[in-house]
């Protein structure tokens, strides 16, 4: 209340007035600040960036909305978060120095909806895969289930390697800008304003065409195509398998590109809206380029070596690395007493002994059944990034009455 109250400078509402008279699409407010871009410590999402619907009939009411938003996004920086997140990496407000951007949203309309045909997420580091998704990309932030698949090779995507995975593993829902809310309050959680839409109902919108392929039940298969029987799932076959639109060569590209003007590893944020017309003039829209870190600490250990006896955890699906010698403590949830009905109440435990350690100032190990940070509770344990952040390794462990796949780093 204290930020909404405050006052913009005259000459910043002249620009934004100047600004409205260009615009012909919904926006979103964002932060750009020194510590989200810094290259030695960069930290992105944590900060709040706000949709804005398009008012073409009130011009003040937009521009209402738009400073709300812009007040808004400077409050986030003492949300309970955010200070967390600067805790942990040893940052302090004061050092904050932040800009606003104002970017319209790639999309449509499709009555009241406005939202891309899909949005993603890649890294110039081949650890992790380019992440894809149907709609807005506040599904990819929030850890909702994306396509992952490689730009060197789009033909070979995990979760559609099987009929039972693909069915699994692929997105459900999506999230579109609800354009009949004129009335902008804002809230701590910054997608109070955009609408969750089941991949099924965008049917009658047009948008599957290219992304989507159906199900089958009678046949048990999975086809490249739209037909008005059968499961909707998102597979993007014809982009990665048909060339309908070239992705993983313009991810190649850019990924490339960016990286060496850089001069570090990026990860960026993309949007793309298919045309569904005869012309086909697909559009890619590159939304924010930022640095990430790279470690190439090396170890002399041969780990295979290691006896049996003298490992404390073991897997197979290790991601991410990095060299820690100030470890001593493990928080780990039981098996013999986990229940999954009390996941959220688990999460708030553990809110409160990673409070302890990191007054203490003692990292940790943190051990658990299911997927850390999962918004479905049933399949895991709810945490956000300050209820854990202290920890310095995730293991995610399986229980033989509760088999669950792991989230491959997908919430964090």
């Amino acid at each position: 209340d204290v930020f909404l109250k405050a006052y913009l400078p005259q000459r910043v509402i002249d620009n934004l007035n100047v600004f409205l008279d260009v615009i012909t699409s919904p926006l979103a407010v964002r932060s750009s600040s020194l510590l989200e871009d810094s290259h030695y410590q960069p930290f992105a999402g944590i900060y709040s960036t706000y949709m804005i619907p398009y008012d073409e009939n009130d011009k003040e009411n937009m521009l209402s909305m738009i400073i709300k938003a812009i007040k808004a996004v400077y409050a986030s920086v003492f949300y309970k978060e955010s200070k967390a997140y600067m805790t942990a990496t040893k940052n302090v407000i004061d050092e904050e120095k932040m800009a606003i951007v104002l970017q319209e949203v790639c999309g449509s309309y499709y009555g009241t909806r406005f939202y891309p045909s899909f949005s993603g997420v890649a890294r110039s580091l081949n650890f992790y895969p380019i992440k894809v998704a149907m709609g807005l990309g506040k599904y990819i932030v929030d850890g909702g289930v994306t396509l992952r698949f490689s730009p060197y090779y789009p033909h070979n995507v995990l979760q559609t390697s099987t009929l039972d995975f693909a069915l699994r593993e692929t997105q459900t829902v999506f999230y579109a800008i609800d354009s009949s809310q004129k009335d902008f309050v804002p809230k701590v959680d910054d997608s109070f304003n955009l609408t969750k839409i089941r991949v099924q109902d965008a049917i009658e919108d047009g948008t599957l065409q290219y992304i989507a392929s159906t199900f089958n039940p009678y046949d048990q298969a999975i086809y490249d195509n739209i037909v008005e029987e059968g499961r909707k799932v998102i597979t993007f076959a014809n982009v990665l398998h048909h060339d309908v639109f070239p992705l993983a060569e313009i991810m190649k590209n850019v990924l490339k590109i960016s990286q060496e003007e850089m001069g570090r590893p990026i990860e960026i944020e993309f949007a793309v809206q298919l045309d569904y017309s005869a012309k086909k003039e697909h559009l890619f829209y590159l939304l924010q380029i930022r640095p990430i870190v790279d470690s190439r600490e090396m170890i002399q250990e041969d780990i295979g070596s290691i006896e049996v006896e003298n490992t404390l955890i073991s897997c197979q699906n290790a991601m991410g690395h990095g060299i820690k010698d100030d470890i001593y403590d493990i928080i780990y949830v039981k098996p013999e007493a986990f229940n999954a009905s009390k996941n959220r109440l688990i999460a708030y435990d553990i809110e409160k002994l990673n409070k302890k350690m990191t007054a203490e100032e003692r990292p940790y190990i943190l051990i658990g059944p299911g997927r850390w940070g999962s918004s479905d509770e049933w399949l895991g344990i709810p945490v956000n990034w300050s209820y854990i952040s202290n920890a310095k390794v995730i293991v995610e462990s399986g229980l033989d009455k509760y088999r669950i796949d792991p989230s491959q780093g997908t919430h964090f």
